[in-house]
């Protein structure tokens, strides 16, 4: 029974469970993007007080924000710290494009193995089938403007 279970966790029985297995898997991607540009901002951020502060007298007196705790540092002793911390996010984004490429494979394997289509997709061909038409119901109003 113990290897039927398993079965039954790698293999969805009907549909809905197919759905509900994509659904988890495309809120996973989402959560991966959204941690992406959360981290691109932080790298940004430190970027701008590297920036900031690089120009400036080492020996100055500067302050920084470590555990909600703001502590008096020269810029001697944090700049490198900064530029520490912007090195590890940046190792961390990449990391998380790595795992975002291969969600993005296997939601790609999973759509083709059960034959799943996205409806936006069809949305967007019968717009563009709608712009075809319009365009041509734009020839025909011409001529109907000019006997008025």
């Amino acid at each position: 029974m113990a290897s039927g279970a398993e079965g039954d966790r790698r293999e969805p029985i009907n549909e809905q469970a197919v759905a509900n297995i994509y659904a988890a898997m495309r809120s996973e991607l989402n959560q991966i993007y959204s941690k992406i540009t959360e981290m691109e901002m932080e790298v940004s951020e430190h970027s701008l007080v590297v920036n900031a502060i690089q120009p400036l007298d080492p020996s100055r007196r500067c302050y920084r924000m470590i555990g909600g705790v703001l502590v008096e540092r020269t810029i001697k002793e944090v700049l490198p710290a900064v530029l520490r911390n912007k090195a590890g996010i940046e190792e961390i984004v990449a990391r998380l494009n790595e795992t975002l490429e291969k969600k993005k494979k296997e939601i790609a394997e999973f759509e083709t193995k059960y034959k799943i289509k996205i409806r936006k997709a069809d949305a967007e061909v019968k717009d563009e089938s709608g712009k075809k038409e319009g365009s041509a119901q734009g020839v025909l109003v011409g001529p109907a403007s000019g006997s008025e």
